[in-house]
């Protein structure tokens, strides 16, 4: 999808290669998308729910960000001249916090020529169905609807903004949109100082970062990325910035991703980790213990609000089209009712690095083990349960490997942390617990039929989520059965350097397009089974479909290369980063 993603952990916001403004959602991730033109005009006319500037004549476009940051850069080039676009939200510390208002700042100057521009900004609320009222000062135009304002500060002409009339474009013009605040300074100061500081923000982020020697600019654009999915003011963090855009052509797989999988949001601490970017580990694990406190022991739902808010009932919007016409466009997600018992091993292994990094500042000890231990219990209950798995399958449930294998995860992370606080008899009931779904494990999910682990206890269907089992340690190294399984699912659902998730069909078909992150997990399964240069050669496949800013959503159509599914997605980053951790040649060896 050629799209470009601007945020900084309050709001985020994607922006076309044509430099409109498609997508921006308030008062936060999940909110209502005022700029919603990525799934339709909605019941108005073309142009409505977008943030445009129409050069004349245009002929070319191109794109690119600033240097290790989130500051968007598009250049537009037509019959009267060239433009640059530089767009972001502001980011950057002020006063001992974090700065970082529900804003976002466009530049807009001429490059060359005399560029002919027009402006059209026209935000829609209620999900497209509502027309803002409009009214306007000398330097401002407020955008009212119901109890939301957006308000535009700039020092180009209002009469032109408001009347989106062809003008020439001869000086630099700033665009302020957020809050209904007066500025203290001009619109252009407070551009200039906001785009300096956001810059050297992400500048001295990205430095701090510990990077791996190969692909380092792949890996930094994908760690700003998922820097932009954390909703920093509760820990939350989303799978996906979208709604709603399906995982292929009319497939009516269109879900709503604003919302935080427990799941998904432990492989993003874990990457992010990975490359020392701890802070946001310190805010997810906030966020965890007060899913843990919430549920007093008892069950835990997949996934979440950002504000932990935990009925997300999913809807229609009816006004809105769809992303190419393909609707429908859903508001919620009804993964929020499901049984999903990898879930407690999920938690679990997103909180256990608390307890082990030093440079955390923050105190995980006994009383926090114990907390989590009624969580083991959970998954020790439910380790041999149906439930609807990792893929949300909504019309079955069964017992599935990748829940078990969790489960089991679950157990042993507890009897490690354990260990690690000197208390040896829970540490040895818990590692007791842990053999006890291991064993269960290998003789239930091991298909002799199929020479593989299979997707369900006694089944006989692949499923690439078996491969977690390299990830999360489950196999020791040189393990055949393992090596055979991947084996076994490259040949059936490999395609090229992608993968299917599975090999039997759902709740809406078979499916018919490779799941990025399953891709990933391959890379890393070859790795540990001794294939690394197979591995290198999938990694730089896979890289190549990333589009042309280096973001890359959930799913990719194999034949086409084209990408489908929500955006950015953080698996598929996540993924980007693991992949080039474990592959590169270590920096000793190269300087």
């Amino acid at each position: 999808m050629d799209l470009g993603l601007i945020g900084n952990c309050a709001v985020a916001g994607l922006v076309d290669k044509a430099g409109r403004l498609v997508w921006f959602c308030l008062p936060r991730f999940d909110g209502d998308p005022v700029f919603h033109a990525l799934l339709g005009d909605g019941p108005g006319e073309p142009g409505d729910g977008a943030f445009t500037v129409e050069l004349e004549g245009l002929k070319e476009t191109s794109q690119s960000y600033e240097d290790n940051t989130a500051v968007l850069r598009t250049v537009l080039r037509g019959e009267s001249g060239a433009v640059e676009i530089v767009d972001f939200c502001p980011r950057f510390a002020a006063k001992g916090r974090h700065f970082r208002p529900r804003m976002m700042i466009r530049h807009v100057r001429p490059l060359e020529g005399w560029p002919r521009v027009r402006i059209k900004l026209r935000p829609r609320y209620d999900w497209g169905a509502h027309e803002p009222q409009i009214t306007q000062g000398s330097n401002h135009v407020r955008y009212l609807c119901g109890g939301q304002t957006l308000r535009l500060t700039t020092d180009m002409a209002i009469d032109h903004i408001v009347d989106e009339r062809l003008v020439n474009l001869d000086r630099p013009v700033t665009f302020v949109l957020g809050p209904d605040e007066s500025l203290d300074q001009s619109p252009a100061e407070l551009g200039r100082h906001f785009r300096r500081e956001t810059e050297r923000y992400w500048r001295d982020w990205t430095r701090r970062l510990a990077i791996p020697f190969e692909w380092q600019e792949a890996v930094i654009r994908a760690a700003i990325t998922l820097k932009l999915c954390a909703y920093e003011a509760t820990g939350g963090i989303v799978a996906a910035i979208t709604t709603s855009l399906p995982e292929s052509a009319d497939s009516g797989r269109n879900w709503d991703y604003r919302y935080c999988w427990v799941r998904d949001a432990f492989f993003t601490v874990r990457a992010l980790n990975s490359l020392a970017a701890n802070r946001t580990l310190e805010t997810y694990f906030q966020w965890l213990m007060n899913v843990v406190a919430d549920a007093k022991g008892g069950h835990i739902q997949p996934v979440l609000g950002v504000g932990l808010e935990r009925t997300l009932t999913e809807t229609t919007a009816p006004h809105l089209q769809g992303y190419m016409g393909m609707g429908p466009v859903r508001i919620g997600n009804q993964a929020f009712e499901h049984f999903q018992h990898d879930t407690y091993g999920n938690v679990i292994l997103g909180a256990a690095p608390a307890f082990f990094d030093k440079r955390l500042f923050m105190d995980a000890g006994v009383a926090a083990f114990e907390t989590l231990e009624p969580l083991g219990e959970q998954a020790w209950k439910l380790h041999d349960v149906p439930d609807a798995g990792i893929w949300e399958l909504r019309s079955r449930a069964r017992i599935h490997t990748s829940s078990s294998l969790m489960c089991w995860a679950a157990c042993d992370r507890l009897a490690k942390i354990a260990t690690h606080l000197g208390l040896a008899g829970r540490a040895g009931f818990w590692h007791e617990r842990a053999e006890a779904i291991r064993a269960k494990i290998l003789e239930r999910a091991w298909s002799e039929k199929r020479q593989s682990f299979v997707e369900s206890f006694d089944g006989e269907t692949l499923d690439a989520s078996v491969l977690l089992m390299g990830e999360v340690g489950f196999v020791p190294k040189g393990d055949w059965r393992f090596a055979a399984t991947v084996d076994a699912l490259s040949n059936t659902l490999g395609r090229g350097a992608f993968m299917l998730r599975y090999e039997e069909a759902d709740d809406f078909g078979s499916p018919e397009v490779g799941f990025n992150v399953c891709a990933f997990w391959r890379l890393d399964a070859l790795a540990r089974i001794g294939r690394v240069e197979e591995a290198r050669e999938l990694f730089g496949e896979l890289l190549a479909a990333r589009n042309h800013l280096g973001l890359m959503s959930e799913d990719s159509d194999f034949t086409t290369g084209q990408a489908w599914g929500n955006f950015p997605q953080t698996y598929s980053m996540v993924g980007i980063v693991n992949g080039a951790v474990r592959l590169s040649k270590p920096w000793e060896s190269q300087i």
